[in-house]
């Protein structure tokens, strides 16, 4: 019998979770991310939220709009210069706030997933990242521990996706969203295209659907351009 992880709304794919949870959110900056998740998690009104995730939306897109209901306790997070929103409750000190390194996030993740504890790395050594952690020299070099991180949910946005969860994300959106998938205790995946089972080339797949717990057919993805460009050419 086929594995059918498939729930019909993103109301049903966020059952359970609630306030004070560690949340893993996948994309790269507006690229990639579980729009239709985050909507229920401004509608669902928990707060006292930890949030994993690259960046931190907009103003009033994306993890901006759980920013703007002060529904976020502490971002984990490696870029965070497109909301003005974040940056006041950062200085106000009404958001705590870990920055990481964008590579040691990514690796922080993936170990997560993989069942890494922590491991050692040169970025961030002799910066403020590197305050108050253990620190190794390998091969003349010094290093400094980073633990993984894993999440109570992970919400991560692929381009395809069949019923039994195995995904495949497009172009930039492979960004945070394959390593996040693994690292959640319950993953949910929205996509663009839901297929059957067989359908999607194995060799294809970027996420398989063991690491993927529900997955439903998301709608009216906006896909926001954080920065628009224009030439006259």
């Amino acid at each position: 019998m086929a594995i059918y992880k498939v729930v019909s709304s993103a109301e049903e794919a966020c059952l359970g979770v609630s306030s004070g949870m560690t949340l893993m959110l996948g994309g790269f900056g507006l690229c990639g991310i579980p729009e239709n998740c985050i909507e229920e998690l401004v509608n669902l009104g928990i707060n006292d939220l930890t949030c994993i995730s690259n960046n931190a939306g907009v103003d009033g897109f994306g993890l901006g709009r759980l920013l703007e209901n002060r529904q976020i306790r502490k971002m984990i997070s490696s870029y965070v210069g497109e909301n003005e929103e974040f940056e006041r409750q950062m200085l106000s000190g009404e958001l705590e706030v870990e920055l990481i390194p964008q590579g040691s996030l990514a690796e922080r993740c993936r170990a997560g997933g993989a069942g890494i504890p922590a491991f050692f790395t040169p970025a961030g050594y002799g910066t403020e990242v590197a305050e108050g952690k253990e620190v190794r020299e390998f091969d003349g070099k010094p290093h400094i521990l980073e633990y993984s991180l894993t999440s109570d949910f992970a919400f991560v946005k692929a381009w395809k996706g069949d019923t039994a969860g195995n995904l495949i994300f497009k172009a930039t959106a492979r960004n945070f969203n394959p390593m996040m998938a693994m690292a959640g205790k319950i993953t949910v995946a929205e996509v663009e295209e839901l297929v059957p089972i067989g359908e999607l080339n194995p060799g294809e797949i970027h996420t398989a659907g063991i690491f993927v717990q529900r997955i439903f057919q998301g709608e009216k993805y906006e896909k926001r351009i954080e920065q628009r460009t224009l030439s006259n050419a």
